[in-house]
Formats: structure tokens, sequence, C-alpha cells
């Protein structure tokens, strides 16, 4: 059966080269070869250990990582806003 590609689109939030929404295309949840997840990982051993060392990733014929569009840029927020908390204070509640 000869099946014409066509993605499935979603819109999802990224954060690099610069924060935007995007619409990209996301994996088949009924595909055979990667049930859904996209992609197919390989995992491998040190030669001499043999111990786990990394893992390969094939990424999957039912989905295409490259289809992206940038649908609206989000601005970038002040630095202020991305201080993190430096721990409890020492003044009492009241």
């Amino acid at each position: 059966m000869n099946r014409r590609y066509r993605p499935r689109l979603r819109v999802q939030r990224a954060t690099w080269p610069r924060p935007a929404l995007i619409l990209t295309d996301t994996p088949r949840p009924g595909c055979r070869d990667c049930d859904g997840i996209g992609g197919i990982e390989h995992p491998y051993g040190h030669p001499e250990t043999g111990e786990y060392e990394d893992s390969d990733w094939e990424p999957c014929h039912c989905w295409n990582e490259a289809l992206r569009w940038v649908l609206l840029p989000l601005p970038r927020l002040p630095q202020r806003w991305h201080r993190q908390p430096t721990g409890y204070s020492d003044e009492p509640p009241f």
C-alpha cells in the first residue's frame, strides 16, 4: 500500500535561537517501527569493558524533524526575571 506522507502538525514553544511559537511535525502514534516515539535508539557499550557508553538516535520515517515554521516570535524576558531565589530569609514573618 502506497501512502502519501502527511505531516501531523502541532504548536510548540522553542527557545533557540530565540523564543518563539513554532509549528512542527509530530511522529505517528501508530508507527510500527518506532511505536510513536519518533526514532529508534541504538545503545552501545565500551569496546573493552562492555559497559554502557552512549546511544545513537536514528530518526524514523514517520516524521520529519526539519519541518518547522515560526508562527510568532516571543519577546525575551528581562534579566531580572531570570534570578533564582537565594534561599531562606532570616526576617521574621510579622
